[in-house]
Order: structure tokens, then C-alpha cells, then sequence
């Protein structure tokens, strides 16, 4: 008989061609099933809430696997580390409801987009920041920021490749600091389409740079138009914070 377990990940997706299993590249996927054969003896296969892409990372991502050994959840973390690479770790295992799925019971998630803003790019924080070298407008990407807050048909919001049944989704938090050359943007919601996240990233990038208006996501959610919106943001200054769960879906 098997459990259910639950764990938390987090990974430096430079080296990676995202989450899921690819056959272009190696995968976080791929790496942490890999390290669990090793492991239990096991082929299994692990679900996670996000499929985050090639160079995008995480510090919470979340993800369910079967397991029939006899290793308890909570040593999952010291056990699997041991065959990870240095740039994937195991934060936590818990054992969870044979219902409970990563992906399907999400409530929603949180994710940070770093800019480095100085003239000359970071040679250390350059894995982990987009770089823009011109002054930016913070005030004006934040009341931007601001407008996308509640539920809202996000269909232009959404890069090509997306597969999403429905296109309306709740934005529940912005938020936008400066930390000295770096401008950290965080956004919670409900659920985000096929690069959402990095549409709106280098949208607020525009703004800052008073290449588009303070409205433009109002006026893309009203219109639909996809060209309102300024360029997809690179996928280094991308990182999965936090899946939100109801203690029930445990």
C-alpha cells in the first residue's frame, strides 16, 4: 500500500528547462524522480503545482508523489538531498490525503519578479533578476500594479501555447518595493495562465520606462488585445514564492 506525500521544493532553474520533464534538457522533474529511484528502488512519477519554465526557480514549490517504502515523510528532506543536485533541495516531506493533488487542490499561489535597475548589469544577481539599465518610475508601476487587483477575463495575458479552459482569474495582491538597485514585484492569485506573470513583469517594465500608460492592463483586460501590453519579461527574474492550500485539501 502506498502514501501519499507531499513536498516542498526549491531550485535554481538557470541550468533547467523548467519544471516538467523534457526531452530537450534535463528537468526539476526529472532530477527529483531520479534521486527517489535512487533512493526507494521506486519508479515513480511526481506531480507539481506549478510547472514553472526553462530558467524560471522557486523557494515553494509543491508537489505530490506515491511512495511505498518505509521512509517517514518528514526524513524524505536529509535523505533525498544527499542525491540531489546542488541546486535542487527538498524542504520538507509531510504525508498527506491519498485525494490530495499539487496541482488540481491549489488555491492559489504567490510569485516574485525581481529587476535589477542600474546601469550596469549584476555579474552575481544575474541568474535571478531581469536587467533594466535606464531610471524607472516605481510610483507609476505600482498604481499600475494596482489596477489588475479582482477578478478580470485575462485573456491577453496569455502567450501562445497556453492551454487553459477558462481565461478569467482573481488577482487578490500586488506589491511592488525598492531594495536598493533592485525592484522586487510580488502577485498573488488564484491561478495564472501560460506566462502571465512574466506578460505583466514586462508590462510594468514599460510603464516604468513611460513606454505604455499607467492603464494599460485596463485596457487589455477591457479589449482583449494582447498588444496593449508590453514584451514577455525574461524567465530569470521569476520565482514561484509560496502554493496556497485549504488545510481540508491535506
Amino acid at each position: 500500500m502506498s502514501d501519499r506525500v507531499q513536498l516542498t521544493i526549491e531550485y535554481d532553474g538557470t541550468h533547467y528547462a523548467g519544471w516538467q520533464r523534457q526531452l530537450n534538457g534535463p528537468s526539476i522533474q526529472q532530477e527529483v524522480e531520479r534521486a527517489l529511484h535512487r533512493l526507494t528502488g521506486e519508479r515513480v512519477s511526481i506531480t507539481g503545482a506549478s510547472r514553472t519554465d526553462a530558467g524560471v526557480h522557486a523557494v515553494g514549490q509543491c508537489a505530490h508523489v506515491d511512495l511505498t517504502g518505509t521512509i517517514p515523510p518528514e526524513r524524505l528532506p536529509f535523505a533525498l538531498n544527499s542525491l540531489l543536485p546542488r541546486d535542487i533541495r527538498i524542504l520538507k516531506g509531510e504525508r498527506v490525503g491519498a485525494a490530495f493533488h499539487a496541482r488540481f487542490n491549489a488555491r492559489g499561489k504567490e510569485y516574485e519578479y525581481r529587476i535589477f535597475n542600474r546601469r550596469q548589469p549584476s555579474a552575481l544577481r544575474r541568474h535571478f533578476t531581469a536587467h533594466v539599465p535606464l531610471p524607472l518610475d516605481d510610483a507609476a508601476m505600482a498604481r499600475a500594479a494596482a489596477t489588475l487587483v479582482g477578478t478580470h477575463d485575462f485573456a491577453a495575458f496569455q502567450a501562445s501555447g497556453g492551454t487553459a479552459k477558462t481565461t478569467m482569474r482573481t488577482i487578490h495582491a500586488t506589491h511592488l518595493t525598492r531594495q536598493g538597485d533592485e525592484l522586487v514585484f510580488t502577485i498573488h492569485g488564484n491561478a495564472f495562465l501560460y506566462n502571465m506573470v512574466r506578460i505583466i513583469a514586462g508590462t510594468l517594465m514599460y510603464v516604468g520606462l513611460h513606454k505604455l500608460p499607467e492603464d494599460a492592463f485596463t485596457q487589455a483586460i477591457e479589449t482583449g488585445d494582447r498588444l496593449l501590453l508590453g514584451p514577455t519579461a525574461p524567465p530569470q527574474g521569476l520565482c514561484l514564492n509560496r502554493v496556497f492550500y485549504e488545510a481540508a485539501c491535506m
